[in-house]
């Protein structure tokens, strides 16, 4: 009886099976991970560190081109804002084609005009609009409008004792303290370069918000005073009086 052992042939097509396979090259998400696990050895702190710089990024970023604090430095748009208040500055406000409206409260840059400072306002006169102190119940008219406000006026203040005529140029912006028995604003500037007027260009931005202190915080809005208040006519620049 013939008892070789036949050999067997082995199956060439066959391949280790995935258990078998351990030499797969590791994924991005796990590259990822490596590359992040380095730096935060190299960092000290770690991911504190890490975390703690990405949000002063953030807040610088959103500084430079979204939100500004502000902090009111006098009396000058009291009683709405007081001195000390900060407020939020909405510096996207004016950048896609919208344009200050009157009755904004503004931050804008004075240097050449009113002082090497940043300043807070609120805007009386656009471009082309005449401003003339006072009418015959002592109100600001704007086109010929007499606008009410008391809805925001320092109490016991009257919109003016500085009498004034003027016309706002074309890109430009006539702005009053809401305390007006004690703001510099274009009233005091009628015979400086520019007539008291400041360039739009030179706004910063909107103030919206008041966030400190809390009990004080508050959106801030645009008065009504000024809704009836017709638009300019046309062709009107420069100004007079």
């Amino acid at each position: 009886m013939d008892t070789e052992a036949q050999p067997t042939k082995r199956d060439r097509s066959s391949r280790p099976s995935d258990s078998e396979n351990t030499s797969d090259p590791a994924g991005p998400e796990d590259r990822s991970r490596f590359a992040l696990s380095r730096v935060t050895e190299w960092v000290p702190g770690g991911r504190i560190t890490l975390t703690l710089l990405a949000c002063l990024l953030f807040l610088l970023l959103l500084s430079t081109f979204v939100l500004r604090p502000f902090q009111i430095p006098s009396g000058s748009m009291e009683e709405g804002l007081r001195i000390g208040d900060r407020v939020l500055v909405n510096k996207l406000a004016y950048r896609f084609g919208a344009e200050p409206q009157r009755g904004d409260i503004v931050v804008f840059d004075g240097t050449g005009y009113f002082g090497h400072a940043d300043y807070i306002k609120r805007v009386v006169g656009v471009g082309g609009d005449h401003v003339v102190c006072c009418d015959e119940e002592g109100r600001i008219q704007v086109n010929g409008r007499s606008v009410d406000e008391s809805g925001f006026l320092y109490p016991g203040d009257s919109p003016s004792t500085v009498r004034f005529d003027v016309v706002v140029p074309v890109g430009a912006l006539f702005l009053l303290g809401d305390h007006r028995g004690d703001s510099s604003d274009s009233r005091d500037h009628l015979g400086s370069p520019g007539g008291g007027m400041i360039p739009v260009d030179e706004v910063i931005g909107r103030a919206d918000w008041i966030v400190w202190p809390f009990g004080h915080a508050t959106r801030l809005h645009r008065p009504d005073a000024y809704a009836r208040v017709p638009a300019a006519a046309a062709g009107r620049a420069g100004a007079h009086g």
